[in-house]
């Protein structure tokens, strides 16, 4: 240490340093756990409390469930959580009872991963891992009530995880309701023969329980099924659509996703698709992220058309019904359950060659298209550049308009996952269609009159004219014509001649698929279902959840080549027999049965948490209705009730949002909450983002150990590239915000990264830059201590109008940037009030002081605690309240108006902010400097703007 750097310490050892920040915030963090500063009271249960602080208006602010992660936080990681403790803080500090708690979303693929890698039972590196990030989240002052915490892992709380489960599975959607209903109500019914029993004529009693419960399982909203699934051998397990990534690879891993025919556990969230819908519109949620979930839900409307071909029929979804005479072919997907049964056993007569695939049979042609479509991925196959591939299946259907034979194709364009997996093909307006008529020399009909100048030919156009603001044309027959209506009108009347016809109706289609809630690995959620010796399922009573994982040898799902798509799924879990086969009595004497050895999704725990934050230790229901309607019911400008404040990522956003909102929707129609909807406003964070340096290589350098010389950069004497993304371990430019804090403390780390700009957008980090919020902190600690002796400066004068004006100026913009969570000029506003009251010298007055601490409290609660118990004070800042503003010193005394002639500066004016626009315009009009410019000249107009402008247009 210098003989300068000795010196200065000596001659002020209450200077605001590093090390007396760690010192503070360490004792005001144990302050708080001691005292319980951050319980919220609920209004009954094991957390009731102060019926004063219960009678407040209530707050709930949530952030998105972290992952407790072995690498631990980065400083990017926080961003989020101090910005949703800032706000839940400000909204204490203003009047309301505020809860805002923590938990872990424990389950999942990384544990397991870390598992088979070390040996290690996921349980307990997680609960390290967890508690590894306790510490640093502690440090980082959040205003947690730790009362509330938990994690998905811990059986009391995947009880009840699972009795939402066995909810979803014992209920059904009624249509003509639009709501769920116990699965027993309509039992009741087939039993009854209010219902007749789908797809026989027998009664429900003469059915075996087999059949039964294949009956039911058309209905449940959880049901198992044999149906196409993504799985993933590289990975051992089955994916949902919305965990395979735009190329057809899975989320995590980067592994291939092939389709493949299993029997999994199903979500039926599709019969919620129009709700999802329609209750957007009532949520405070980004557009972008609203629209992302219209889109995944992907409503429209249309028509189903009946194609016959041979015995059966192929039936089609279009929104284009109207264009039925111009459809010249068929397409199936590769996999639709059509192509077996339809293949003749030869080619037929006068087949084109181009058609075939150069296959001596239909069969042959069939099986070597579907082999190569199924090693493709929904994207490859659906990319516009791509050059167009199928075959003939050999067989034709008849168009129902026209009466036409039309060949039937298969097709890799064409996907099981949309509409019905069939497409009449329109080549004349359709681009994908056209391409396809024209690597396959097939017929193109117009029935759409061209409105830009081409013919009605399509053998001279260059791709399909597409229109809804035309005419038809071409499209009649003898029992209906089409021609010269325009496009909504022949699509009302075609449709309803199909419907009369009965083979086709007015229907909408979706592109929201059930929900994939099986999977084949052990860390996760047990299904509490077992199977009887017919293969029934049977549900668990609430008197055996939970359902806890048995401890085994072998956490590895079986992986295979990831690019083996000919392999089946084996589960940790069906290699325990002793667990996997049991004797239980279900109600009706012991028997055996087999438990389901798949697990849930990782999704499955944060579908519901919100809900286990109000109650987390009510052992005998899933929350106490009082509980549940104080927190999350409906009320004014929340229609469907929610969390008051979700912020979390934007990737989210028809992953866990959906499935969440589909599980919401389901306990309120089964009377379980009164919430419809489980977040009321969601905000998305942005990102803080850093440099990534690498070699020449490629491969990512230690961005710490990278110099900078002339705008280059280098990492032991070689030269590195610099780009920016994302921060992480694997990237080699994460900082801790365990460094940070060390370095300067939390409370420049939590105002560096609400300083850093707006909070919605992305940022980069820079380190450097850090100490520009250290030493905001330096100076407003001088403000208030003497850094000599470390007693408070302050004065009992009263302070000057200036500084009124500058301190109620800074409170009342801090109070709306703080409700608006714009926290960055917030920090602006408080820098400039503080820079305002150092210029001014002196001890500042007690008044100023106490307000300047309050309104820094959100933003720096360690600082601001000490700083108010230096100030005399033996209570918390955490529940004062939070400064207002008074309006007399908010408005300035006086504006400049600038008076122009001609649009040129003639006068400025000092007027009152609250003139009226004929005050203005009177007093420009007398101001000597205006009426020399005019010399006399009559006045045309006078435009005024008060308090700020008038022009003056001479006549």
């Amino acid at each position: 240490m210098s003989e300068t750097n000795s010196a200065a310490e000596a001659a002020a050892p209450h200077r605001y340093t590093a090390a007396m920040a760690a010192d503070i915030e360490a004792r005001w963090q144990d302050f708080w756990d001691a005292e319980g500063t951050y319980e919220a009271p609920n209004p009954s249960g094991d957390l009731a409390g102060d019926p004063a602080l219960v009678a407040r208006p209530k707050k709930f602010v949530m952030d998105m469930f972290p992952y407790p992660s072995g690498a631990g936080l980065h400083v990017g990681h926080p961003l989020g959580y101090i910005a949703t403790d800032v706000f839940a803080r400000h909204q204490r500090m203003s009047g309301f009872n505020v809860l805002h708690t923590l938990g872990f979303d424990a389950f999942g693929l990384p544990a397991e991963q870390y598992a088979v890698q070390t040996g290690t039972h996921p349980r307990v590196s997680t609960e390290a891992n967890m508690e590894n990030m306790k510490l640093q989240l502690r440090r980082l002052g959040l205003g947690h009530d730790k009362r509330r915490s938990f994690a998905t892992i811990d059986p009391a709380y995947y009880k009840w995880t699972q009795w939402i489960f066995l909810q979803i599975f014992g209920s059904w959607y009624d249509e003509e309701a639009r709501r769920a209903r116990p699965i027993s109500e309509l039992v009741a019914q087939f039993a009854s023969g209010e219902r007749p029993v789908p797809g026989t004529t027998r009664a429900w009693s003469a059915l075996t329980a087999a059949e039964r419960a294949d009956v039911l399982g058309e209905y449940r909203l959880a049901y198992a099924s044999d149906a196409p699934v993504n799985w993933c051998p590289g990975l051992g397990t089955v994916l949902a659509n919305e965990e395979v990534t735009a190329d057809g690879r899975s989320e995590r891993g980067n592994f291939p996703v092939f389709k493949a025919k299993l029997r999994q556990w199903n979500m039926r969230i599709t019969a919620y698709a129009d709700r999802l819908l329609a209750d957007l519109d009532a949520l405070d949620w980004p557009e972008a992220i609203k629209l992302q979930q219209r889109n995944w839900i992907g409503r429209s409307e249309g028509a189903r058309v009946d194609f016959p071909v041979g015995d059966a029929a192929i039936t089609v979804f279009t929104t284009r019904q109207d264009t039925l005479f111009g459809a010249t072919y068929m397409v199936l997907a590769p996999e639709h359950e059509l192509v077996g049964s339809i293949v003749p056993a030869a080619w037929p007569e006068g087949t084109h060659e181009v058609w075939t695939g150069g296959h001596a049979t239909p069969a042959e042609a069939v099986d070597a298209y579907r082999k190569q479509a199924a090693a493709k991925s929904d994207v490859e196959r659906q990319a516009e550049a791509k050059d167009k591939t199928g075959v003939f299946t050999g067989a034709y259907a008849t168009n129902p308009v026209s009466g036409e034979r039309v060949p039937v194709f298969i097709a890799d364009y064409v996907l099981m996952g949309y509409g019905t997996g069939a497409i009449m093909a329109v080549p004349a307006h359709d681009s994908r269609d056209f391409a396809f008529a024209r690597a396959f020399e097939l017929p193109m009909r117009c029935v759409v009159e061209p409105s830009d100048g081409r013919s009605t030919d399509p053998a001279d156009w260059d791709d399909a004219f597409d229109s809804y603001d035309a005419e038809l044309v071409n499209s009649a027959s003898d029992d209906i014509s089409l021609d010269g209506l325009g496009v909504v009108e022949a699509k009302a009347r075609v449709t309803e001649w199909l419907a009369a016809r009965g083979i086709g109706e007015a229907t909408v289609n979706y592109r929201l698929r059930d929900w994939l809630f099986s999977r084949q690995r052990y860390w996760g959620e047990p299904f509490p279902i077992v199977y009887d010796e017919d293969g029934v399922a049977h549900p668990l009573p609430e008197s055996m959840l939970p359902l806890e994982l048995p401890e085994v040898d072998d956490y590895a799902p079986r992986t295979f080549d990831p690019d083996d798509a000919d392999t089946q799924p084996e589960t940790p879990l069906s290699r325990d027999q002793e667990w996997v086969d049991v004797t239980l009595d279900l109600g009706d004497g012991p028997k055996k049965y087999r438990r389901e050895t798949n697990t849930m999704p990782n999704w499955a725990g944060s579908c519901w948490y919100e809900l286990r934050y109000l109650d987390p230790h009510n052992d005998t229901a899933l929350v106490d209705p009082e509980i549940e309607r104080y927190w999350m019911g409906p009320r004014e400008g929340q229609p469907h009730g929610g969390v008051d404040l979700y912020v979390g990522g934007a990737e989210h956003a028809v992953l866990h949002l959906l499935y969440a909102r589909f599980w919401s929707k389901v306990l309120f129609d089964l009377g379980h909450v009164s919430s419809a909807e489980p977040f009321h406003k969601l905000y998305n964070q942005g990102m803080i983002q850093a440099f990534v340096y690498r070699d020449a290589r490629g491969i990512a350098v230690p961005a710490a150990e990278v110099e900078e010389r002339d705008g280059k950069f280098f990492y032991q004497g070689e030269k590195v590239g610099r780009v920016l993304g994302k921060m992480g371990k694997s990237l080699k430019n994460a900082v801790t915000p365990d460094e940070i804090c060390a370095e300067y403390g939390a409370d420049t780390l939590r105002l560096y990264e609400m300083a850093m700009g707006p909070l919605d957008v992305s940022r980069p980090w820079d380190t450097r830059a850090v100490v520009g919020q250290y030493r905001l902190l330096q100076r407003l600690w001088r403000n208030v201590v003497d850094e000599a002796t470390g007693e408070a400066t302050v004065t009992d004068g009263e302070p000057g109008e200036d500084t009124l004006r500058a301190l109620h100026k800074a409170i009342d913009g801090v109070t709306q940037d703080m409700a608006a969570m714009r926290f960055n000029t917030a920090i602006a506003k408080i820098t400039e009030l503080n820079n305002h009251l150092t210029k001014a010298g002196g001890p500042l007055p007690r008044p100023v002081a106490e307000s300047l601490v309050l309104l820094i409290a959100p933003l720096a609660p360690h600082i601001a605690e000490e700083l108010w118990r230096r100030l005399g004070h033996t209570d918390s800042v955490v529940h004062r309240s939070f400064p207002v503003a008074d309006p007399a010193y908010v408005v300035d005394e006086a504006v400049t108006c600038v008076v122009q002639i001609k649009g040129k500066v003639k006068a400025r004016l000092e007027v009152s902010p609250s003139i009226t626009d004929a005050e203005l315009e009177a007093l420009a009009l007398a101001d000597p400097a205006v009426v020399a410019a005019l010399g006399g000249a009559g006045i045309r107009k006078v435009i005024a703007r008060a308090p700020k402008l008038v022009n003056i247009v001479p006549a």
